[in-house]
């Protein structure tokens, strides 16, 4: 498993943000404080909340996160995953 230069890895479990921010933010409401699992990084981008307030800032790491649709939407058997900004996401460290 290759780490990423933010820190996080394909594989880890991650907890999105559970905040509801004024203004724009690219984290759906229906993810907001559900666990996943990062697929892949998706690239480096400026964050799209900043950028709607007119800042300016760094590339960050843009990843795909797969969600149990039961997790998200309360029923379902398949998987939902969603791009999101690792300014979103915090790592969900393995109970030992």
């Amino acid at each position: 498993m290759t780490t990423a230069p933010d820190g996080f890895a394909p594989g880890d479990r991650v907890r999105t943000r559970a905040v509801d921010p004024a203004g724009h933010t690219r984290l759906p409401r229906y993810a907001r404080g559900a666990v996943g699992v990062l697929v892949e990084r998706a690239g480096r981008h400026p964050l799209a909340d900043d950028r709607a307030r007119g800042l300016t800032g760094p590339a960050r790491s843009v990843w795909h996160v797969r969600f149990a649709a039961a997790d998200l939407f309360g029923e379902g058997d398949h998987t939902v995953t969603v791009e999101l900004w690792e300014d979103y996401l915090t790592r969900i460290e393995e109970q030992r």
